[in-house]
């Protein structure tokens, strides 16, 4: 399965293979953002606690919901 997966990734152009680590990296990106939103204590906006984390949770299901619609896209 995993030599599938690379073999997949090997034929990829460059163009796709960049869009790939850009896709994964938003994806990164929007999920520790909303981790820290939920968790840092000392966060710089003024928000109650239950906006906080509701925006938190709402940042992590968004990154999700990009991941999925990135690679329902780019399937072969």
């Amino acid at each position: 399965m995993i030599d599938k997966i690379i073999n997949n990734i090997r034929k990829k152009s460059l163009k796709e293979r960049f869009l790939l680590v850009i896709g994964i990296l938003f994806f990164l990106i929007y999920l520790c953002l909303g981790l820290a939103v939920i968790f840092w204590k000392r966060f710089p906006i003024q928000m109650q606690q239950n906006y906080r984390i509701a925006f938190g949770v709402l940042l992590i299901v968004y990154s999700f919901f990009r991941f999925l619609r990135f690679f329902n896209s780019n399937k072969d």
